[in-house]
């Protein structure tokens, strides 16, 4: 960037870039430490809980879809094919018009996804609201008045002592 010296009346236009760069290499450090942080993911643990109250399973009030470690489905301990799961929800939830609450309790070792899949395929039969059920942190009892740990069987036993 040198200034000509000479008699001519003539201006040069020559743009200064140096503030351009600046600005460049603060986007790029910025990018540099924001994008390894986007890729990474986002990892979820399911909770445990201690003050849990028992949930009773009355196929009349209440539906729970139980979800077993090999990605098959329950709805109220009863086994189901995937592909019927949309319109089993949609026969129960169509005749409701108010409590569209659906259960979802999934085996801890599960994969998400399989769990959001599930969770989108509800929510198109009719679905409003999805809780999911946790279990009770083995070793822990409930601190609530009240509260009394379901008795019988494995608590991730979701065919209800059947097998598929």
């Amino acid at each position: 960037m040198g200034m000509s010296a000479g008699g001519g009346g003539s201006v040069k236009a020559e743009p200064n870039v140096t503030p351009m760069i600046d600005v460049m290499l603060v986007l790029l450090i910025i990018f540099m430490i924001v994008v390894p942080q986007i890729a990474a993911g986002f990892k979820a643990t399911p909770p445990k809980g201690q003050n849990i109250k028992a949930h009773p399973e009355d196929e009349n009030a209440d539906q729970v879809l139980g979800i077993d470690k090999d990605g098959n489905y329950y709805l109220n301990k009863k086994p189901i094919n995937s592909a019927d799961l949309e319109q089993l929800v949609t026969q129960i939830y169509a005749a409701r018009t108010v409590d569209k609450i659906m259960y979802v309790k999934a085996d801890a070792g599960l994969a998400y996804h399989k769990v959001q899949t599930a969770l989108d395929v509800i929510a198109k039969g009719g679905v409003r609201v999805s809780g999911l059920i946790a279990d009770q942190t083995p070793g822990t009892e409930s601190m609530v008045a009240g509260d009394s740990p379901k008795s019988g069987g494995n608590p991730l036993d979701l065919s209800g002592g059947k097998k598929p």
